[in-house]
């Protein structure tokens, strides 16, 4: 891990396109702000992790009746007898 000391102005470059400037510090709080290009999600640490938890949950299938979802399946494929 790179740890650096940045006043209140200063910046920090992340490869080309990321900059993140310190803004304000209050007590034990910094405030930082973040430059980079729109299509890069950006979260708070805290919020990564839910995101993440959800997507694991949404992608297992725990609980999931295999015979029920092939029988729904089945009959979605709108094929008559």
């Amino acid at each position: 891990m790179l740890v650096l000391t940045r006043k209140i102005g200063e910046s920090i470059n992340i490869g080309d396109n990321i900059k993140i400037q310190i803004m304000d510090v209050k007590g034990r709080s910094v405030r930082i702000g973040i430059e980079a290009p729109k299509n890069m999600a950006i979260h708070r640490e805290e919020v990564y992790a839910k995101i993440q938890e959800e997507n694991h949950l949404a992608s297992s299938w725990q609980g999931v009746n295999m015979d029920a979802l092939k029988t729904l399946m089945g009959n979605m494929g709108g094929k008559k007898s």
